[in-house]
């Protein structure tokens, strides 16, 4: 399954060459799920004892980094939103940082926060989009998203973080369920199909997360419920 993700990339990936920026991101959403799904049900079936050959981390890492890196960034070069005279400069930022990031040592806390920002440009890129932001904002936000994946700032893993999973858990499957609907009515014509709850839910998520990262970064002895 988590294997799976590398052909759901390359079919992303082979959408965006195309021009395709609908199947594009159709296809990173799906990326997303399998990412999302392949853990608990690798631990749920207990894959280390059954393929003892096979490191799912590492794996998951590889296919990762093709889906929620490579892939997104081609989408952004595609998708001409950032300023044209940085737009090499920052999207290369984005593939040497993140390579980066995926070799920590220190890549997620024992309880499951991720330190730095986990790389998931494959949902940062699609919200540029729908938020139909301008270039030098989104230059602003991925030089500061890029940035602070060399830091400790504690990101929760949205499914394994225990503390507000009650509010964590539901929203992002709302924000996820929302960015299918978002890619599935993407017209390679007139672009995105705008509607204010949805953008709402794309502007809101991404501050829930935020705050409680900032929350938890600043006040690490703290347990939120």
């Amino acid at each position: 399954m988590t294997a799976s993700g590398a052909v759901a990339g390359l079919l992303a990936l082979q959408a965006v060459i195309d021009g395709n920026i609908r199947g594009a991101l159709i296809w990173l959403v799906v990326c997303q799920v399998l990412d999302g799904l392949d853990g608990p049900i690798a631990r749920r079936i207990d894959v280390v004892i059954h393929a003892p050959r096979v490191d799912g981390f590492i794996l998951d890492l590889i296919v990762d980094y093709l889906t929620c890196v490579v892939v997104p960034v081609a989408l952004l070069v595609r998708l001409q939103i950032l300023p044209h005279e940085f737009q090499t400069l920052i999207a290369g930022l984005i593939l040497l940082i993140s390579a980066l990031w995926f070799a920590r040592t220190d890549i997620e806390t024992e309880d499951h926060w991720f330190n730095g920002f986990p790389a998931v440009w494959n949902l940062a890129v699609p919200t540029y989009l729908v938020l139909d932001l301008k270039p030098n904002t989104v230059a602003i936000v991925t030089l500061i998203l890029c940035f602070s994946q060399l830091t400790m700032l504690k990101i929760p893993h949205i499914i394994r973080v225990k503390s507000l999973r009650y509010i964590t858990l539901p929203f992002g499957a709302l924000y996820i369920g929302n960015l299918f609907y978002l890619s599935w009515s993407y017209s390679n014509e007139t672009g995105i199909h705008h509607q204010v709850y949805s953008e709402i839910i794309m502007s809101v998520f991404p501050l829930y997360i935020a705050a409680i990262s900032i929350w938890r970064t600043m006040k690490p002895e703290a347990e939120l419920i």
